[in-house]
């Protein structure tokens, strides 16, 4: 399930491209990379640190995935000492390089294994993981509706799922940036709100809930 290169320069999801760099700066630089996030995608770039709280809510000895790990903004979420397995899973092995990275700067490396897996075809076990984090990733999976079952496969009972993604009915203000992401290869077939919550559904889950904010959807459902 790797997006195809079609810009030189930029590279796909399946290498490092550099947009990934920029990214990871404007969540690191809340000032003004929430200006950036305004001016850009017209979101709170607040919604992101509140949605990766979740994180830091987790006991000691859950389990936690994040896919795509990327270059590791969601370890903000977690707490040094915290005692979580947080399974870091991204399609590039340069991408899971800089998340260890972040982790050894944040102080919570021990609590952090890299993994080099498919969201289309995860390898791990159905039922394994108490907590499920995907930001900004549904927009990039060339399936994204099957990343949704494999990602919602692997949660325990009463586990939940939380993310966010660029979706595609979120206005005709953000159609020139999906359209040039999609160019570069970042941007896979991407999907409508409306889809998000109907493969949660389908999949069996509960207390769905979005919310937008400018080009951004922020969702989160509950495993039976």
């Amino acid at each position: 399930m790797r997006l195809p290169v079609q810009v030189p320069g930029l590279g796909g999801w399946s290498e490092d491209p550099a947009w990934a760099s920029v990214y990871d700066w404007t969540v690191e630089h809340p000032r003004a990379g929430g200006l950036l996030w305004r001016l850009g995608v017209g979101s709170s770039l607040p919604m992101l640190y509140a949605a990766s709280d979740e994180i830091g809510g987790q006991p000691a000895g859950a389990r936690v995935l994040d896919i795509p790990s990327g270059g590791g903004v969601a370890l903000r979420g977690l707490r040094p000492g915290q005692g979580v397995d947080y399974v870091a899973a991204d399609i590039s092995p340069a991408m899971l390089d800089r998340t260890m990275a972040a982790a050894r700067h944040r102080g919570v490396a021990d609590q952090v294994t890299p993994q080099v897996a498919d969201v289309g075809d995860l390898p791990f076990d159905d039922a394994s993981f108490d907590l499920v984090v995907s930001f900004t990733g549904l927009h990039c999976f060339p399936d994204p509706r099957r990343a949704v079952a494999e990602m919602t496969r692997v949660l325990r009972p009463g586990a939940t799922i939380t993310g966010s993604a660029l979706c595609t009915d979120t206005g005709v203000r953000y159609e020139p940036m999906r359209r040039v992401g999609r160019a570069a290869g970042l941007i896979g077939p991407a999907c409508a709100t409306s889809d998000i919550v109907a493969w949660l559904d389908e999949r069996g889950l509960r207390e769905v809930t979005l919310q937008v904010s400018g080009a951004i959807a922020y969702f989160r459902a509950v495993r039976e």
